[in-house]
């Protein structure tokens, strides 16, 4: 299983190679059992309230894989929380967040930390992988624009492809070339995040579109600040999703890489992702009015084919 990286990709691989080489905990038990249960149910609480599609997607893993996935999403949450919305200095209160994560043992009052620990001991996975996603957290406490492409995916792979490198090690892989796979899915995630969210990042005073493609379209930031969409901004968001639309393509076939029963999840979690995509363009790239998403309904009706994607091996043959 090989991929061809373009340039913008190589030091993100690179990245994701020398974090799985970085030292995992060797702490064999961190709680007692009444509490671990008290500690993975308020990650559950959290991922049913902020996200559908990874709700509905980890459904599809077996138990203990589907609670492992929980809390890390729980414990990306808190974090993204705090830059998003924080309740006092996001700094200081990142600073917390990851001293407490990080902790070994952490504290037996935090249940997103306690459950999230157990999971990066039990699984194995390189500390290194939370490590760099806190630091692009807080890189995005001082930085609201980037200039080019490269830059946005340098930091699409520090908030993105570091969550799907983790959860590669709670699904477990057969082959660790599936890496560069790990690393271009999470930046596909992460931009399709780009696109849904633009008017309300605008109103958190970021603007994630690269600047200079931006200027290409004939588009500035006060045609972001009005919600103008118009041929110019249309032309844009067109080439945008398709370059989001070719890296899912090329992604996909990593899927097949994980171990069999973590495949459906991890396949269901993009191709629903993936069509956030089509409900932008159905409603004429207006991402300024509206939050762009997919209906539980719709969700339930495409799973039957995405299922059988995977157990027909339809994304290993389409790497050929």
């Amino acid at each position: 299983m090989g991929l061809a990286l373009a340039e913008w990709e190589r030091p993100l691989v690179e990245r994701a190679w020398a974090a799985m080489s970085q030292s995992v905990s060797h702490l064999e038990r961190i709680a007692d059992g009444h509490r671990l249960r008290w500690a993975y149910k308020a990650c559950e609480r959290i991922i049913r309230q902020h996200s559908r599609t990874f709700y509905w997607a980890s459904a599809l893993l077996p138990a203990p894989k589907r609670q492992a996935t929980r809390a890390l999403y729980a414990f990306c949450r808190v974090a993204d929380d705090i830059v998003d919305d924080p309740q006092g200095d996001p700094s200081a209160e990142l600073a917390r967040w990851r001293r407490i994560a990080l902790e070994e043992p952490p504290p037996e009052d935090e249940p997103i930390a306690l459950a999230w620990t157990d999971v990066r001991i039990r699984y194995r996975i390189p500390k290194r992988y939370a490590e760099q996603l806190l630091d692009t957290l807080s890189q995005d406490l001082q930085r609201a624009r980037y200039e080019t492409f490269e830059e946005l995916a340098g930091y699409c792979y520090g908030v993105a492809s570091t969550v799907g490198l983790m959860s590669m090690h709670i699904i477990g892989f057969s082959d660790p070339m599936i890496v560069p796979y790990a690393v271009r899915l999470g930046v596909a995630l992460q931009l399709t995040n780009v696109l849904r969210d633009v008017g309300e990042d605008w109103q958190r005073g970021r603007l994630y579109l690269p600047l200079e493609e931006l200027q290409a379209f004939g588009l500035s930031e006060e045609d972001i600040e009005v919600g103008r969409v118009d041929g110019r901004w249309r032309n844009f968001m067109a080439f945008q999703i398709a370059r989001v639309r070719r890296l899912y393509e090329e992604a996909l076939p990593g899927v097949m890489g994980l171990n069999p029963d973590g495949r459906l999840a991890i396949a269901a979690a993009a191709e629903l992702y993936r069509g956030i995509l089509e409900d932008i363009e159905r409603h004429d790239f207006d991402v300024f009015r509206r939050r762009a998403h997919l209906s539980r309904v719709t969700m339930l009706i495409r799973l039957p084919r995405i299922w059988w994607r995977v157990r027909t091996g339809f994304y290993a043959r389409r790497a050929k």
